[in-house]
């Protein structure tokens, strides 16, 4: 009975041993994948559409450029060679946003029942393609992708909760596009008026700033760290969120994203399985103050940027 016993303990004791290194394994390929996003020359409707594929494997991101492709060169053939990068917005915003042959008569609309697309599946490229209802995210990326391809000078920008266009015109001039209302000119005060934000934020550029690459990138690929929050699997939240970070460290949302995540961790490994600290394990102890400090230290950093608990649900 004895040998029996140990031999079980054996087992578990090397189930477990099997089981921490294949989630290592995982979070490895996970951290590789993530920071692969980032690859110089990487084309950014390939990015958009193998970050959705990391949520959502059945999305094909062959068929999803060649119609981004498709759709670019639908408004270069209406606009014409010879066209001026004014004329190549105005009909960027015409092809996307106004009923007529060049899109069946089918314009591509705010989907106001999913406006800030809390659906998560809502915010994949693919979906928005295929339905034409958009959010505050999947709207700006997809004018991103074209104006890019159409030689426009265009990249995202932040608000609280939102995203929106940063369009450069040939004087150097930059100009807010809210893709959300038909691509129309929108200034700065517009969007601190409607969505609330501190001095501060606005100051050092946490918001309202257009996005470099590598943070337009990171910003896109939000959406991993919060499919593994919506999924309870906040281990990999947390990777996603420092391999993201590690590219735009001064992403105010990234960061209470990661806040977010350790926060679930001390809620399910700790919190809700030990009613008493007495019956927490030594080792336990020590991960979840680990824990604890990731947390605080992300929300702190996060407000050092100007961000301000009232934008969203704190943890």
């Amino acid at each position: 009975m004895r040998l029996f016993a140990a031999c079980i303990l054996s087992l578990l004791v090397l189930s477990t041993e099997v089981w921490a290194r294949s989630a290592e394994d995982d979070h490895s390929r996970l951290r590789a994948d993530t920071e692969a996003l980032f690859q110089a020359g990487r084309d950014l409707a390939e990015v958009k559409l193998a970050i959705d594929r990391m949520v959502d494997p059945t999305v094909n991101i062959e068929i999803g450029r060649t119609e981004i492709d498709r759709m670019a060169d639908d408004v270069k053939t209406i606009v014409g060679a010879s066209a001026s990068t004014a004329e190549k917005l105005e009909a960027l915003k015409r092809y996307i946003y106004k009923p007529g042959p060049w899109n069946n008569r089918r314009p591509f609309e705010y989907d106001l029942t999913d406006p800030l697309g809390d659906t998560l599946a809502n915010r994949k490229l693919s979906r928005y393609l295929e339905t034409r209802r958009g959010n505050c995210v999947t709207m700006p990326i997809l004018f991103q992708l074209l104006g890019e391809r159409l030689g426009l000078r265009v990249t995202l920008a932040e608000a609280p909760l939102h995203l929106f266009v940063k369009y450069t015109d040939n004087d150097g001039k930059e100009w807010n596009l809210e893709t959300t209302s038909g691509g129309g000119f929108t200034r700065d005060i517009w969007y601190r008026q409607k969505l609330p934000m501190t001095d501060r934020a606005v100051e050092i550029g946490t918001y309202l700033r257009p996005l470099s690459r590598e943070e337009l990138i990171a910003t896109m690929a939000a959406y991993l760290v919060e499919h593994y929050l919506s999924t309870g699997d906040y281990r990999k939240a947390t990777v996603v969120a420092d391999v993201l970070l590690g590219h735009y460290p001064n992403s105010a949302y990234l960061l209470t994203k990661k806040g977010t995540a350790y926060y679930g961790l001390l809620q399910t490994e700790v919190i809700g399985k030990f009613k008493r600290m007495e019956d927490i394990p030594p080792e336990m102890r020590e991960q979840a103050d680990v824990w604890y400090r990731e947390n605080k230290v992300a929300f702190e950093r996060a407000e050092t940027l100007g961000w301000r608990p009232l934008e969203e649900p704190s943890k």
